[in-house]
């Protein structure tokens, strides 16, 4: 199996809706959403079962027995999250909480133990193709811990799809992080903006550091033709391959309100996005029939 993510180095760019786009017009039987502080993928590929859910324990949180406390105030004092407080009693703030157990090490009482919390919820369609996805619980952290897993069941399909299209986070923090590790070939997507351009430059040396294949493709590229200029001469002094330049489409947000995708209609988009996914298999040596 060949695993393609689809990154961005901000939101917003159309990483969601050229991942929705390829899935459907390669016809890929494996694929993933990895943004778990905000998927929505699923909102577009239209599953017709519901998926089989399960808790995701992330690093667990501090507990105090208030029959044990002798208040000595060392757990307060030494969290530097300021997680604990104290009123009639000590108490964790769960949100607050790292898990970093210091509090424990310190207390004399023997009276804070490391709990396991729930953080997330995995959510995993499997049939005639997998889609695996999550959701992060608000006000956890750690989502990298939390793309991994959902990026594991995707191994289980190795030997019957030979390609898997990975719906990525914005940015450079650790969900990217744990999302670029194992895949073959890393998509940018960008935009023709100032904005959209430095974040580019962001994301692509940290993808740089991973030995994953690299190209960029554009979005709304005619909305400012000199900035989308800029854009080709980069990649082309980096030696990154451009694969292609989606021009701006009014229907865009109608489709996308359908749960449709920019392939359920044909135009200048689909036919950008058709010369796209011929570049992506050809860098990853995949034949369209073979998928």
């Amino acid at each position: 199996m060949k695993q393609v993510l689809i990154l961005s180095g901000k939101g917003g760019t159309g990483k969601t809706t050229l991942s929705s786009s390829l899935i459907k017009l390669s016809g890929a039987k494996a694929y993933a959403d990895c943004d778990v502080d905000a998927p929505n993928l699923h909102l577009v590929m239209d599953e017709s079962l519901e998926p089989n859910k399960s808790d995701f324990y992330g690093l667990p949180a501090a507990q105090i027995d208030t029959d044990k406390c002798i208040s000595c105030d060392l757990c307060r004092q030494k969290c530097r999250f300021d997680a604990i407080d104290v009123t009639d009693v000590y108490t964790v703030d769960r949100f607050a909480c790292e898990g970093c157990a210091v509090c424990q090490l310190v207390c004399p009482a023997d009276a804070i133990t490391m709990v396991g919390r729930v953080t997330g919820h995995l959510k995993l369609h499997e049939n005639n193709h997998i889609f695996s996805t999550a959701e992060l619980c608000m006000g956890s952290g750690n989502s990298g811990l939390l793309v991994t897993e959902v990026k594991k069941p995707l191994k289980d399909w190795n030997n019957r799809a030979p390609l898997a299209i990975i719906d990525g986070s914005p940015g450079i923090g650790c969900p990217v992080i744990a999302s670029i590790s194992g895949v073959d070939l890393v998509v940018l997507v960008t935009e023709p903006t100032l904005s959209g351009f430095s974040d580019m430059e962001r994301i692509v040396e940290t993808s740089r550091g991973f030995p994953a294949g690299l190209a960029v493709c554009i979005n709304k590229y005619d909305l400012h033709l000199k900035n989308t200029e800029t854009i080709e001469n980069y990649c082309k002094n980096k030696g990154i391959p451009l694969l292609g330049k989606i021009p701006y489409d009014r229907e865009a947000v109608s489709l996308v309100n359908q749960g449709k995708t920019l392939v359920d209609k044909n135009g200048p988009a689909r036919d950008a996005i058709e010369e796209i996914l011929e570049g992506v298999l050809g860098l990853i040596n995949i034949k369209e029939d073979e998928i």
